[in-house]
């Protein structure tokens, strides 16, 4: 009889997210090593911390110099280009609601290929994910029609299926991004990366 496949990573991120884009790039080859896939959830920061009462880590003094150092630093570490975007922290809900649409109507890979494209045009060419025409280039360069994208965006049916993305990240425990979970185990953070590892390698800790 054969083996049962093993569980996808559950993976939630935010296309305004530094450490979502780092880890994004990591998440898949890590996967695939130990025989698992990746199933990404797009979220909205902005509804974990108010659940959480939290606040984004460059609202704080000392905290947010600190950050936008530590989120270059985190990309050199793991060999990635990164640019800080002109504008930061951004709304992201249109492009969220723009995976889900894709996940639902043309699979998860499409989907995939969407955040990637999302998340490096965002943190290594500053593309403005907020407004129709950093949108629309993101749309061109997957191949999308701008308008379709943009009645997504405004869609209803789009809308509701991120604040239910949302509404089960909460529920879930999720308060952060990037936020895993293994076999039903949370990790929160692209640090947590060593620990994945080993708990995909061995089982339990």
């Amino acid at each position: 009889m054969p083996a049962l496949p093993l569980a996808a990573i559950d993976f939630w991120f935010d296309f305004s997210s530094p450490y979502s884009y780092i880890a994004n790039e990591w998440v898949d080859a890590v996967a695939a090593r130990h025989g698992r896939t990746v199933r990404r959830h797009a979220i909205l920061l902005g509804a974990t911390f108010q659940a959480a009462e939290l606040k984004p880590p460059v609202a704080f003094p000392l905290k947010g110099v600190y950050s936008l150092r530590d989120f270059a630093r985190s990309a050199r570490f793991e060999g990635l280009p990164y640019v800080p975007p002109p504008d930061f922290p951004i709304p992201t809900q249109n492009a969220a609601r723009v995976f889900w649409w894709l996940q639902a109507t043309q699979g998860e890979a499409v989907a995939t290929q969407w955040a990637t494209a999302g998340l490096r045009g965002m943190f290594t060419q500053g593309l403005a994910l907020h407004r129709p025409e950093g949108l629309a280039a993101l749309a061109a360069t997957q191949g999308l029609d701008a308008d379709t994208v943009q009645a997504v965006c405004a869609d209803p049916q789009w809308k509701a299926r991120l604040k239910q993305a949302n509404d089960e990240a909460i529920a879930g425990g999720v308060f952060g991004a990037p936020f895993f979970k293994v076999d039903g185990e949370p990790f929160w953070g692209n640090d947590r990366r060593a620990q994945i590892e080993r708990w995909l390698a061995q089982g339990p800790f």
